[in-house]
């Protein structure tokens, strides 16, 4: 049973009554195609006025969403001969954070990700997706480990943040993720991030110096969570619904700054609705990426992501 958001009312409720219906059709004598084939109009015409014109807070709920597909789903969908690597040889593993090499169409490829659980238990295992300071020193070691033998990165970012905790802090959580910012930016092989979820702060941006930023349509990116923000600016996290509409983090509006290259389209309804669907939307678009930036040499790969980001942020009165 897929959870229902609240703006997703109307289209549960229409989807009940056509259920009802056909239901009542099939038990009884009664011919009900024609009321049926109108009620299934009206859906159609609603899904399209409720998912086509989704607020802010509503991609929000949606990029939160528990059965929102994950790192490990897209691995399995998209990618062959995946061999998960652990550990940063410095302190432990981190389950936050998932890593390893495969093939994608036949390439060799790194591919590294934020991973949070589906239910309680594996939250708990894996820290609800925020990762501590083992967790970037792993991804790094792949970062360099794929820069060694050639192989492009492709990273998905998915977390709300990276952990806060004291162990964290005590282990150098800001020392971490500052030192992959700075080694992301002088990888002289392509790399490539997919935000497919909550792209919250620094835990987010660790994986996120590429050359080419995607995000999934329905996915956020940004400095603080919209309850966060309603909380500093205005001392109520029950204004999220405004901050999430002041703040522009969602992709359509990222897309329009120039942060992100390409918004990827979702099923209709959210990703977790058609996972597999999802996949295919989503290696076309990395497909095009490769093919892109396969054409250019080491240093234009690393000169191509110096001139992105130091872009970022001009604008004009």
């Amino acid at each position: 049973m897929v959870k229902t958001l609240p703006f997703e009312e109307p289209v549960v409720q229409l989807r009940d009554k056509i259920s009802e219906l056909r239901d009542f059709t099939s038990n009884a004598e009664v011919d009900l195609s024609t009321e049926i084939q109108h009620l299934e109009d009206r859906l159609e015409k609603l899904e399209n006025d409720i998912y086509i014109n989704m607020q802010p807070w509503d991609r929000v709920q949606v990029a939160r969403h528990p059965e929102r597909p994950t790192t490990l789903d897209y691995i399995r969908e998209m990618f062959t001969d995946f061999i998960e690597l652990h550990g940063d040889r410095s302190y432990g593993d981190d389950e936050a954070i998932v890593g390893g090499i495969a093939a994608f169409n036949g390439l060799p490829i790194t591919i590294i990700g934020h991973q949070r659980g589906k239910d309680t238990k594996e939250n708990i295992r894996r820290n609800f997706g925020m990762p501590h300071p083992e967790g970037y020193r792993k991804a790094l070691r792949l970062m360099k480990q794929a820069e060694k033998f050639g192989r492009p990165i492709i990273c998905f970012i998915d977390t709300k943040g990276a952990y806060p905790g004291k162990a964290a802090e005590e282990r150098g959580q800001s020392e971490a993720i500052a030192r992959n910012l700075f080694e992301m930016a002088g990888l002289k092989v392509p790399v490539i991030s997919v935000v497919i979820g909550e792209g919250g702060s620094g835990g987010a941006l660790a994986l996120g110096v590429a050359n080419h930023i995607h995000m999934l349509e329905n996915s956020t990116y940004s400095v603080i969570s919209p309850e966060g923000a309603a909380s500093i600016l205005w001392k109520n996290p029950a204004l999220a619904k405004q901050a999430a509409e002041a703040m522009k983090i969602t992709a359509p509006d990222l897309k329009q700054m120039g942060i992100v290259d390409e918004v990827i389209q979702e099923a209709i309804g959210g990703a977790h609705r058609d996972s597999k669907q999802q996949a295919i939307y989503l290696k076309e678009a990395l497909e095009r990426s490769i093919a892109t930036l396969s054409k250019l040499s080491e240093d234009e790969l690393v000169d191509d992501r110096y001139k992105k980001f130091r872009a970022i942020g001009e604008f004009t009165e």
